[in-house]
């Protein structure tokens, strides 16, 4: 298959096979989001009220760091073995290549997480309203977590230190999805409405599909010169 589609599923295909050689990158966040969701009930105690009140805050922190560790790698493989300057020099459209990218990232992080958190939450005694909106606004963030995440990671590809200058750089863009994210979850275990928190949620979504594929590409001619 050529076209568009065709460059898209290559590349999703390449990332995924890549992580499957690589199993350790990938199962390492995911390993840190399970410990960092289960040391919250040594240090709160155990009892059920208290952690269902603070599970959202504390399943949405943890998916936040456990999605950008996996995100110094999303570039830095191809940018080392030259991979990357030919994809440039090739004349693929960058904002598909971006697209695909972000993609792979989602099935690799963001899926994984939507399936431990189900366990994890009912572990932090969440009803099973309350987690059917956690699970929503997780999918949502996730998403915008990859996409933002894929522009960043292109703007620090190659640099030195440059993982701690993405996380510096990713973790203050990623507060509006934890506020929303949390507020829906805790609106819902209120009895309250998180249509509004979903809704704006979406939208963050639908501009990072718009925006942010066109932004790593321009990250990436910078930082290929």
């Amino acid at each position: 298959m050529t076209g568009p589609a065709g460059v898209f599923a290559a590349i999703v295909r390449r990332e995924l096979r890549r992580a499957a050689r690589s199993q350790s990158e990938a199962l390492y966040p995911l390993i840190f989001f399970v410990l960092a969701v289960v040391l919250y009930p040594f240090a709160l105690g155990p009892e059920p009220a208290l952690l269902a009140r603070v599970a959202a805050g504390v399943v949405w922190v943890a998916a936040l760091l456990a999605a950008s560790l996996s995100l110094d790698t999303l570039f830095r493989n191809d940018y080392g073995d030259g991979s990357l300057e030919l994809v440039v020099l090739s004349g693929t459209p960058l904002a598909l290549v971006a697209l695909a990218k972000a993609s792979a990232h989602w099935l690799l992080s963001g899926l994984p997480i939507l399936v431990l958190a189900v366990p994890l939450a009912l572990a932090l005694e969440l009803d099973g309203t309350t987690l059917v909106i956690l699970l929503a606004s997780l999918a949502l963030g996730s998403a915008c977590m990859s996409l933002v995440g894929t522009a960043v990671s292109a703007l620090t590809v190659g640099l030195r230190g440059g993982g701690m200058l993405l996380a510096m750089l990713i973790l203050p863009l990623y507060i509006p999805l934890l506020i929303f994210g949390a507020a829906a979850t805790s609106n819902a275990a209120l009895g309250l409405g998180a249509a509004a928190e979903l809704y704006f949620l979406a939208g963050l979504l639908v501009l990072a599909i718009t925006l942010t594929p066109w932004a790593t590409a321009a990250a990436l001619r910078i930082r290929m010169g």
